[in-house]
């Protein structure tokens, strides 16, 4: 995104990974690596893009967000 050394690179991404962990991994147990592939899919594909609001797009999800910016 930025230069080196700007400490806030990647602060974006280390927020969805701690949310994913939050109400995904570390609620859930996996038997192998397969399974959380895809429930990690999942989430993503099913819930977080399409119905989990987000607090930067004024709590709407950003499916709701694309629908109103076109």
């Amino acid at each position: 995104m930025s230069g080196k050394g700007n400490c806030y690179d990647n602060a974006m991404v280390e927020t969805f990974f701690k949310t994913l962990k939050a109400e995904l991994v570390w609620r859930s147990v996996f038997k192998n690596r397969a399974q959380a592939t895809a429930a990690i899919g999942r989430y993503i594909d099913d819930f977080y893009n399409p119905i989990r609001r987000h607090p930067a797009l004024d709590f709407i999800s950003p499916l709701q967000f694309a629908r109103q910016a076109a």
